[in-house]
């Protein structure tokens, strides 16, 4: 055994490596997304690893390489699971043979997210085995137990972090590194395998039969326990577990929950041992609404009876708030922290030379008081733009756009969506609203890369996961073959000519497609793209801010003048905005 200081995602992929996994799959999404990043990066690899374009994809994959006996990773965050839903729930009636583990880490307080959803949901819903580590170094053990859990019930197994696990540091204790033998082969099974109705039916019936078996092997494994010291209790569950724990006083009863489903008769005998039971757990009541089923007259706080949010991340402090409310603790031991006063706001914000401002400035320029559905990525940051009006989920801008044109909308609808979303969940999109007759402009803001997650490839990439080179798929070709007519490719450093084809499109009827094609500015720096900066001529800068209202975070007024700094990517375009033709090329007059 070694102890290292690592990341929870590397924890995690290190267990991955102890345990030994075959087979990986997933699609990038914060907190999720180093876990594959990690994997794939190892040389000595023997395991195969994708990603893949979505997550319904990734588990589909996944779930087949289970099938053929091998030990297979499924990786996403919470929101994505949600695209996974459909063979989430099947899976469980046709089991797996080898080890299927999905982990889709939550994000409670909504770091990086649309919301809150508690993955523990989606596995009461399945019936699957749900493991919720409390620390680092619980999840790395989890992710090991996981897979022979897996194995033993021939279910697959959700395992949920959450972004405070994924992403803190701890000295982790970690194993040895194995190297599978394992061969998949496929038995054939139509029984177990087609899930027709005749099927279906003794499935469920073998799913429900597994459940008493499960709850006792939780128990077992350690991951639900407890201590009895006294008439009051608090039961945890998570990360908030290890904050109960670090605060609890010594004549207070202890459970922790560590793995879902829990064993009622189990939870019954402790629970009924007392007088009074605190739950203490992030987001969904999950926990508490057992404990309520089994508690008889023990009375029970938590969330329903507004002791514990149902929002929001806890942290040592809230949970030590919460124990003095109900009495468990006399005063909070840490103190009320206040913000720093007069700091200057620091929003998130595009990088200098994105193409995504400039084309939204494009964009606004040529529609101006037109409806702008968008979508899930950087270019969510439109929002600050004015050009953002949108965004519920993947795939969505173009749907909504669609809906919106249907509805009798007078507006101009114009709606923006990133390649890697785009062949995530929107080509359904575009083809539907082709074959249905709507009116509305489609930008793909194509900077060849998932940017926002931390710059994973995808088909539009040319390169796999294993850095295997691949035909990068046609944008182009994709939405012709989805029936429209009207496609232009474009550079967004050349306002003139974005700005010609969205007018192009605009006096257009039916659904038209714009591609704004750069490549990210952070990728072409580490792939060794290099431009030449801009500066501001003093004496022909008028101070008029046209540049500086483009938003770039490269310019700057001083002295009620212009000035670009170190920022500057080369982008050109504050030298194609600038009325009087002050900014240019460095070196150059």
């Amino acid at each position: 055994m070694e102890r290292h200081y690592l990341l929870g995602n590397e924890a995690i992929a290190h267990a991955c490596l102890e345990s030994p996994v075959d087979f990986v799959s997933g699609y990038p999404g914060t907190p999720s997304s180093e876990v594959i990043d990690v994997l794939r990066s190892r040389p000595d690899r023997t395991y195969y690893i994708e990603w893949s374009v979505n997550e319904k994809v990734a588990l589909e994959n996944a779930l087949a390489a289970a099938w053929c006996g091998l030990r297979a990773l499924c990786t996403m965050k919470h929101v994505g699971l949600n695209v996974a839903a459909d063979p989430l729930m099947t899976s469980a009636y046709t089991g797996v043979t080898g080890g299927l583990v999905i982990m889709s880490a939550d994000d409670p307080f909504a770091h990086s997210s649309q919301n809150e959803q508690d993955s523990r949901c989606y596995a009461h819903f399945s019936r699957l085995p749900c493991l919720d580590p409390s620390t680092i170094q619980e999840a790395h053990d989890m992710i090991r137990d996981a897979f022979t859990l897996s194995e033993e019930f021939g279910l697959p197994v959700i395992f949920r972090p959450t972004t405070r696990i994924c992403h803190s540091k701890g000295d982790i204790e970690l194993g040895n590194i194995e190297q599978s033998t394992r061969k998949g082969e496929f038995k054939k099974d139509p029984k177990q395998y087609v899930v027709i109705p005749a099927n279906t039916r003794p499935l469920h019936k073998k799913l429900n039969e597994k459940q008493p078996g499960i709850k006792k092997r939780l128990v077992e494994k350690g991951y639900n326990s407890f201590t009895i010291k006294g008439k009051k209790a608090v039961i945890a569950s998570g990360i908030a577990a290890t904050y109960v724990q670090e605060l609890l006083p010594s004549n207070i009863s202890f459970m922790k929950i560590g793995a879902y489903p829990i064993d009622e008769s189990w939870l019954s005998g402790f629970v009924r041992k007392h007088e009074e039971v605190v739950v203490i757990e992030e987001l969904a009541p999950e926990v508490e609404e057992q404990v309520l089923q089994v508690a008889g007259l023990v009375n029970v706080i938590g969330k329903k009876n507004g002791y514990v949010p149902y929002e929001g991340e806890l942290s040592p402090q809230s949970v030590a708030a919460i124990l003095v409310k109900s009495g468990i603790l006399p005063t909070n031991p840490y103190p009320e922290v206040s913000p720093v006063q007069n700091l200057p706001p620091r929003p998130p914000i595009l990088c200098a030379g994105c193409l995504h401002r400039a084309t939204f400035y494009a964009i606004k320029r040529v529609f101006k008081d037109a409806i702008y559905p968008s979508d899930i990525g950087c270019y969510t940051l439109g929002l600050q733009l004015g050009v953002v009006d949108t965004t519920i989920c993947m795939g969505a801008s173009i749907t909504v756009a669609s809906g919106i044109a249907h509805s009798g909308e007078t507006r101009d609808v114009i709606c923006t969506i990133g390649d890697s979303t785009f062949l995530h969940t929107g080509i359904q999109g575009l083809l539907n609203a082709v074959y249905n007759g709507a009116n509305i402009t489609v930008v793909i803001l194509d900077n060849r890369i998932t940017a926002m997650t931390g710059h994973q490839p995808n088909p539009n990439t040319g390169i796999t996961a294993c850095g295997i080179v691949t035909n990068p798929v046609s944008l182009n070709a994709l939405c012709r073959a989805c029936g429209v007519t009207f496609v232009e490719t474009v550079n967004p450093y050349d306002i003139t000519s974005t700005m010609n084809a969205l007018k192009e499109a605009q006096s257009r009827k039916g659904v038209k497609v714009i591609i704004a094609r750069q490549q990210c500015v952070i990728t072409a720096k580490r792939t060794g793209v290099k431009r030449a900066r801009y500066t501001v001529d003093s004496d022909t800068c008028n101070g008029c801010g046209t540049c500086v209202r483009f938003g770039c975070p490269a310019i700057e007024m001083v002295n009620e003048k212009a000035r670009i700094t170190e920022l500057c990517s080369g982008c050109t375009v504050c030298a194609q905005l600038c009325p009087t033709g002050a900014i240019v090329r460095e070196g150059k007059k």
